[in-house]
């Protein structure tokens, strides 16, 4: 049950996050969840409208670790657009039974087995619902003043 959940690949990706920070970053967001208390810190930098750099924080389990993981290996060089198209594939994932997320964010076809848990879907979207929201924010400081 749980050990087909939490194979090789998943913990090797757990235990490969680091806490880090950036500088000076465009954006930072933090997404906690209620269920189980995880939560995730992300900074990023945005060049030419993509992702240019991140640092993450993170506190959850083996499953939003490795998501966090495979996000912070995939997104550099993502635009928002992917990075929502990936959460939104990610979500139909685990709650619909969907296909997952193909392209730079393909790893996360190793978490499919999270689908089975529901307490654990939170955990897994962590990563990728703080990532949006952080985009979001270093976007809009970049959008250009009109007179």
């Amino acid at each position: 049950m749980f050990d087909d959940l939490y194979n090789t690949e998943i913990l090797t990706l757990s235990a490969s996050l680091k806490n880090e920070r950036l500088d000076m970053p465009d954006g930072t967001a933090r997404v906690v969840s209620k269920l189980c208390g995880s939560w995730l810190e992300i900074d990023v930098n945005i060049t030419d409208n993509v992702v240019s750099d991140i640092a993450l924080r993170v506190q959850a389990c083996a499953l939003g670790q490795s998501s966090a993981a495979i996000l912070q290996q995939a997104i550099i060089g993502a635009s928002l657009e992917e990075v929502i198209e990936a959460r939104d594939i990610l979500h139909g994932m685990l709650k619909k039974d969907g296909p997952h997320p193909k392209g730079r964010f393909e790893k996360l076809a190793l978490l499919e087995g999270v689908k089975a848990y529901p307490a654990r879907h939170t955990s897994t979207l962590l990563a990728f619902d703080a990532a949006t929201a952080a985009i979001e924010m270093a976007l809009k400081t970049q959008e250009p003043l009109t007179l």
